[in-house]
C-alpha cells in the first residue's frame, strides 16, 4: 500500500507548474502527478486535452490561492465545489489507502482536480480558521505555497525568498530608499 495523498499540495504544485510553464507537456504533468502518488495505470491514457483541463482547473484557483481574506476564499471554494458537482465518497483504488474522492466516477481530469483541490483547501480553511496558503511576497517570485506550520501566517514560499526579500529591504533602508 502507498501512503496517503495530499491534494492541497498536489494542487499547489500543479498551479506552480502551469504558472511557470504555461505550456507544460504531458511528460511534465505525469512526472508531477506520479510524485504525488498517482499510479502509472491511471496516468497511461493522459492526453493533451486532459492536460488542458488540468491547466484550466488550476487557473480557476488563482484568485483563491492569492486571497488573503477567508471571507473571500470560502465563497470562491464553495463555487468551485458546486461547479464541479462534488459528491464525497471513500475510495481505495489502485492499492492506495482509503481516501476521499469528491468528483463523479466519470469526471474528467479538470473536475477531479477542481473538486479535490477545493475540498483540500476548504478543509485547511475550516481547520485553521485562516488562509493556509498564499503567493510568495518576494519581488519577482509569486510561487504558490501551503502554510501548514504553526505560528503566524507565512508570506514567502521558501526561506530563500524570505531571506532575499529581507536583505533587499535592509539594503534599501540603509541606502535611504525606504
Amino acid at each position: 500500500m502507498s501512503r496517503g495523498f495530499d491534494p492541497a499540495l498536489r494542487l499547489i504544485d500543479l498551479a506552480n507548474l502551469f504558472r511557470l510553464t504555461p505550456q507544460a507537456d504531458i511528460a511534465a504533468v505525469i512526472d508531477l502527478l506520479t510524485r504525488h502518488g498517482e499510479s502509472s495505470t491511471d496516468l497511461a491514457g493522459l492526453t493533451d486535452t486532459d492536460v488542458a483541463e488540468l491547466r484550466d482547473a488550476t487557473l480557476r484557483f488563482a484568485p483563491i490561492l492569492t486571497a488573503s481574506d477567508p471571507d473571500d476564499a470560502a465563497p470562491a471554494l464553495n463555487r468551485v465545489l458546486s461547479q464541479s458537482g462534488a459528491m464525497p465518497r471513500l475510495s481505495n483504488h489502485g492499492g492506495h489507502f482509503w481516501h476521499l474522492h469528491v468528483d463523479h466516477e466519470d469526471s474528467g481530469w479538470g473536475d477531479w482536480l477542481a473538486s479535490s483541490g477545493a475540498l483540500a483547501l476548504a478543509q485547511l480553511l475550516s481547520e485553521r480558521g485562516r488562509i493556509a496558503w498564499g503567493a510568495c511576497a518576494a519581488p519577482g517570485c509569486g510561487r504558490f505555497f501551503l502554510d501548514t506550520g504553526p505560528g503566524s501566517a507565512r508570506r514567502y514560499c521558501s526561506t530563500t525568498c524570505a531571506t532575499r526579500a529581507r536583505v533587499a529591504e535592509h539594503r534599501a533602508k540603509k541606502a535611504g530608499r525606504l
